[in-house]
């Protein structure tokens, strides 16, 4: 399967850095221009299997989604696939972490997946974003320059307070 939109940005800092960032979804908000959080349903963080209901807001419009993580393999990869409360399969949300010789290129993507009444119809309705793809184009953008700025942060502190 194909991604619907992948971006990518450079990070001046460790894979395990931004994984650790990435992959906490309770504080995912902090990044996020609709995600405002959610809790783990099952466990206490990111495991293959993991259960998570996250909380997303757009104006008045507030809404739940069930997350089940996909693969999650510490300062490489993060995947989970959302659906309604209902059930629903309607996205699938990967991060991939590669390691550079000054940090790490972080890729975020976006799979746009389940009916056409979900996307047409249900989504809309639900969350208040006809364009669900152009909103997802600037959230990811967003997102990944967010977790880019708390990452360098991180680790100039942690290098500063190594010297």
């Amino acid at each position: 399967m194909e991604p619907s939109i992948t971006r990518s940005i450079h990070i001046a800092a460790d894979p395990l850095t931004v994984w650790s960032l990435l992959s906490d979804l309770p504080r995912m908000g902090r990044f996020s221009p609709e995600n405002v959080g959610g809790h783990w349903v099952d466990g206490d963080g990111p495991a293959v299997g993991a259960r998570f209901r996250g909380t997303n807001r757009n104006g008045r419009k507030q809404w739940h989604t069930r997350v089940k993580i996909i693969h999650c393999r510490p300062g490489q990869k993060f995947t989970f696939d959302v659906r309604s409360p209902f059930g629903v399969r309607v996205s699938r949300w990967e991060y991939v972490v590669t390691a550079t010789a000054t940090g790490c290129e972080l890729t975020e993507n976006w799979y746009r997946v389940g009916s056409v009444f979900v996307r047409r119809f249900l989504g809309p309705k639900v969350t208040g974003r006809a364009d669900r793809p152009g909103f997802n184009t600037f959230s990811i953008e967003y997102t990944l320059a967010a977790i880019k700025a708390e990452a360098e942060l991180q680790w100039a502190r942690r290098k500063t307070s190594a010297a």
